[in-house]
């Protein structure tokens, strides 16, 4: 008896210990978004600003994975909808922000996460999956940007791809590829491994 007991209790303390990294990682991970979000530079020629938050949401899914990088987009969206200061600096905040011209881009944030971090998290941690992972995230985070300026601008594609897509091709590729090789780099080093485990 008192060895069954001795193990239900090794075994709360693992759950405890397992919960309370999560918890940390998610955390983490939310800071670190908001601080990127805030690096952000307005184009006078689309209301989307220029910022390195695609690149943390990439970033954190390849490294923290589908479920943990879905969950730190999440408490991201609910920490910039309330008035924190996390989303790239508008005129707009909070909620407000989330129904403006970025609002689709930041909506798509947590799906982002996931679809890169699914990826990554299967197979073997080669540049390449990471690669790949990335430009999955991106054409999904592109797809809800664009989607969402055309239905709030009622715009039509080229427009809309105009304001959304096309000013920023050149930054997203350098993005995808340093997230890849960044994120393959920590899912491959054995300290950050034991973290994640």
């Amino acid at each position: 008896m008192a060895k069954l007991l001795s193990q239900t209790v090794e075994v709360q303390g693992q759950k405890t210990t397992t919960l309370a990294k999560n918890v940390a990682l998610i955390v983490g991970a939310t800071l670190l978004m908001g601080i990127l979000g805030r690096f952000a530079v307005p184009l006078p020629f689309t209301p989307v600003p220029l910022t390195l938050a695609n690149f943390g949401v990439l970033l954190i899914g390849l490294t923290l994975g589908s479920r943990r990088g879905f969950a730190a987009m999440v408490l991201y969206l609910i920490a910039g909808s309330s008035g924190m200061p996390v989303f790239a600096p508008s005129t707009l905040s909070g909620v407000a922000q989330l129904l403006g011209p970025t609002g689709g881009y930041l909506i798509a944030y947590p799906f982002v996460a996931f679809v890169a971090g699914w990826i990554a998290e299967r197979g073997s941690k080669t540049f390449a999956r990471f690669a790949v992972a990335s430009i999955a995230g991106e054409i999904l985070l592109f797809i809800a940007g664009v989607s969402w300026i055309m239905v709030l601008l009622h715009a039509p594609l080229a427009k809309a791809a105009n304001f959304g897509l096309y000013p920023f091709i050149f930054a997203e590729v350098i993005k995808v590829m340093a997230a890849a090789e960044l994120g393959r780099r920590a899912r491959t080093s054995s300290r950050f491994a034991n973290l994640l485990a």
